[in-house]
C-alpha cells in the first residue's frame, strides 16, 4: 500500500509507467485500486498502462508465483498448504498469502478466526524445510491486531538456526496487512534424521 501519494499524474505516459513497474517489482501484491490512489489516476489508466507493459493482473502474478513455488514444497502436499506460497527458498525462507474470506471470520464482527492466521504461518514454517518430514514440535505466537474480512495476510518466513543432533528448525514467521504486523510466531520444527539422504 502506498503510504505516499505520488505527484506524478502528470508526467508523461513513459515516465508513469516506468514508476508502476517500480511499485510493482517492489510489491507484487499490490493491487489496482492502490496503484490509481498512489498515481492519483483512473482506474482504467492503471489497467491500460498494465496491459501495454505485459504486466497481469494481480491475480494472475499470484497464481504465476505460486504454480513456480509448489513444485519445491517438499514436506507438505499443495491441498495442505493454508494460503498460496508465492517464493520460497528451502531452509532459508518463503511467503505466502492468505486472503480473508466470509468462510474465515465470525459472523457476529467480520474479524478472522485465530486459527486461519495461525495455520497459514504454521504451514509456511513447515513448507521452508527441505524435508519429507517436517512436523511442529512448538510455536510461541502472539496475535499483534485481528485481521479483518477483505485483508490479504501476507506471511514471511525465515528459518533461523537448526540443531542437527536433535534435528529441530527454528523458524520465523511474521504476517502483515499492508506493512503493518498483524501475527508473530516462532515455531521449532521437527525434521526426519535422514536430512543426509535427500
Amino acid at each position: 500500500m502506498c503510504k505516499v501519494v505520488l505527484k506524478i499524474s502528470k508526467l508523461p505516459k513513459k515516465k508513469r509507467q516506468q514508476h508502476l513497474v517500480e511499485k510493482i517489482e517492489h510489491n507484487p501484491f499490490i493491487t489496482d485500486e492502490e496503484l490509481m490512489k498512489c498515481f492519483q489516476v483512473s482506474i482504467q489508466t492503471i489497467r491500460l498502462d498494465r496491459m501495454e507493459l505485459g504486466i497481469p493482473e494481480l491475480r494472475e502474478r499470484m497464481k504465476s508465483m505460486a504454480e513456480q513455488t509448489y513444485d519445491q514444497v517438499r514436506s507438505l502436499p499443495p491441498d495442505e498448504i493454508i494460503g498460496e506460497i508465492i517464493d520460497l527458498q528451502l531452509d532459508e525462507s518463503g511467503i505466502s498469502i492468505f486472503e480473508i474470506k466470509e468462510s474465515h471470520v465470525f459472523s457476529r464482527n467480520r474479524i478472522a478466526r485465530g486459527h486461519y492466521v495461525f495455520a497459514q504461518a504454521n504451514s509456511l514454517a513447515i513448507a521452508v524445510i527441505d524435508d519429507e518430514i517436517a512436523l511442529t514440535a512448538s510455536a510461541h505466537i502472539r496475535f499483534v491486531r485481528s485481521v479483518q474480512l477483505g485483508e490479504k495476510c501476507i506471511a514471511k518466513a525465515s528459518v533461523k538456526s537448526s540443531n542437527n543432533e536433535q534435528d529441530k528448525t527454528k523458524v520465523e514467521v511474521n504476517t502483515y496487512v499492508n506493512d503493518e504486523l498483524v501475527f508473530h510466531g516462532d515455531f521449532v520444527v521437527y525434521r526426519s534424521e535422514d536430512n543426509g539422504n535427500k
